[in-house]
């Protein structure tokens, strides 16, 4: 099992202020509050650090099952995050853990509240399962994509 982040091929597309999944010029903030985890190094971008606000859907192409939504991104080039460690952005108590197909569509069952300590053990258990190809991390309070789980 491993945590992917967004590919850096896309997070430099973002960062030189190509269109977001919206079709719109992603937005600079101020990070504050040490609440805004990178989508790309899976780290908090630090109190004050430029970041981006900007639209992903975190699929191959749009269809009734692909969710788009809000994500951060640090402003400045930073390093793929992701390996078999839980991200050190994943600072909130509990998150969604959702299974998808190969087909980029949800796994009905599958999706569940987890605490973030429980993300590795639900992970495996899930992706024991034939028809999952691959796990969402979501935000359990807002459903925003935080990264993806494979096998």
């Amino acid at each position: 099992m491993r945590f992917v982040a967004i590919s850096t091929d896309l997070a430099r597309h973002y960062q030189a202020g190509g269109a977001d999944a919206n079709g719109q010029v992603p937005e600079r903030q101020l990070a504050e509050g040490g609440g805004n985890p990178c989508r790309h190094c899976l780290k908090m971008i630090a109190d004050g650090a430029e970041m981006l606000v900007l639209a992903h859907r975190p699929f191959p192409a749009p269809q009734p099952y692909a969710e788009l939504g809000p994500i951060f991104l640090c402003a400045n080039p930073c390093e793929a995050g992701g390996g078999a460690a839980l991200p050190q952005m994943l600072a909130s108590p509990d998150y969604i853990v959702r299974g998808y197909g190969a087909n980029d569509r949800i796994v009905y069952g599958t999706g569940g509240v987890t605490p973030t300590s429980g993300i590795p053990e639900r992970a495996e258990a899930l992706l024991g399962d034939p028809q999952v190809a691959y796990l969402h991390v979501r935000s359990a309070r807002n459903n925003c994509f935080q990264c993806r789980i494979e096998r």
